[in-house]
């Protein structure tokens, strides 16, 4: 795993005031190492709690010490079962909130259901949900990392603190890639293009941008509530209306904004799951003419056959941070990298609980990263 060294705030990490409580929601133990890597900055020891499955599979959560008056920060990595993982941090939340503690932090570095924020069709946008009912548990502050869509923020009535991994992603590629000066950042849909454009610019790299058929589905019918229903025939219209039909969307063949010839590639993304649109932007770049492919993303959630389909692909390497438990996958694929971004997540706590500034935490970051 690649580690950042200690710098400025990491050298006086385990400076805290007393009242602080560490907690890790997981019951899979799998889920706890980020939990352990935190503890362990902070210099404090993880507070006593059983998160268990009863035999009917409902959760159980027993708080094993006192939290009265106290700064509780639930830490919670998102597992293979996610609803099972909510249920174990809105159960902890209530818990906490019941038995009297000062204040309620969730630290979740993946929030989960982040893709579900836009209304599709008849759907219902299940980040909303999951945001009031973290806020109507108890929750009183929330810390996390990459949301999908930063607009998230909002559906929240509590403090969101929303940081960034791309600042240990940018010291991999400056540290770890030789020759990276021959790189180019590549956005695969229009869709990632202000990240790209993030990276290009403060690594002081070209950019390039793949559009047509190999671009997300995801931005195809953002606002598609058909509604009223469609009209069976043009009789049901009142014949004063002469409403415009839009346009239908077609894509383009597929072609890349930018010149990848005898260049290093870096795709970066904020989730990389199913990899089928990466694979297939990897083996648009490779007949552009690029001889190494790298992807870069924050939440390494790889399901499915995503580690086989990586080793058989024309990647070279994929980097991801441990806001998501991925060890099983890495011994999958060996392509698969390891950012550790513990360091900012546990510098976050310190500063919520010690009463200080969290701009630190902000720096060089604009309305577009």
């Amino acid at each position: 795993m690649f580690c950042v060294p200690s710098t400025g705030f990491g050298a006086i990490m385990n400076i805290t005031k007393g009242g602080l409580v560490l907690f890790s929601a997981n019951s899979n133990s799998s889920c706890m190492e980020l939990s352990k890597r935190i503890a362990e900055r902070l210099g404090v020891e993880m507070g006593k709690v059983q998160v268990y499955q009863e035999p009917n599979r409902e959760t159980r959560v027993q708080i094993q010490e006192s939290v009265r008056g106290k700064d509780v920060f639930i830490i919670q990595t998102v597992s293979k079962d996610v609803n099972t993982t909510i249920m174990e941090l809105l159960i902890m939340v209530y818990a906490c909130k019941t038995s009297c503690a000062k204040s309620i932090i969730g630290v979740i570095p993946y929030f989960p259901y982040s893709k579900q924020c836009k209304m599709r069709k008849r759907g219902s946008i299940v980040s909303k949900l999951l945001a009031s009912m973290m806020c109507k548990a108890g929750l009183t502050h929330l810390i996390t990392m990459d949301l999908h869509q930063k607009e998230i923020q909002g559906f929240f009535n509590i403090p969101v603190d929303n940081l960034r991994a791309s600042p240990f992603l940018l010291q991999y590629i400056q540290e770890e890639i030789p020759d990276y000066r021959n790189a180019v950042i590549v956005a695969k849909s229009p869709a990632s293009a202000k990240r790209a454009q993030s990276f290009a610019e403060r690594l002081r790299l070209g950019i390039a941008v793949i559009h047509g058929e190999a671009q997300d589905a995801e931005s195809d019918m953002v606002d598609g509530r058909h509604s009223p229903p469609t009209a069976k025939n043009v009789a049901a219209i009142h014949p004063s209306l002469e409403i415009p039909m839009l346009i239908p969307k077609e894509k383009p063949p597929i072609t890349v904004v930018g010149d990848v010839g005898g260049r290093i590639a870096i795709i970066v993304d904020d989730i990389i799951d199913d990899v089928d649109s990466f694979l297939a932007a990897a083996e648009t770049l490779k007949e552009r003419g690029a001889y190494k492919i790298f992807v870069m993303a924050t939440h390494g959630l790889l399901s499915s056959d995503a580690p086989r389909l990586i080793e058989e692909s024309a990647i070279d390497e994929v980097v991801v941070t441990n806001t998501i438990p991925h060890e099983i996958q890495k011994l999958q694929c060996p392509k698969i990298k390891t950012v550790d971004i513990s360091m900012i997540l546990s510098e976050a706590i310190r500063r919520i609980h010690n009463g200080e500034s969290m701009s630190y935490l902000f720096r060089n970051i604009g309305l577009d990263d």
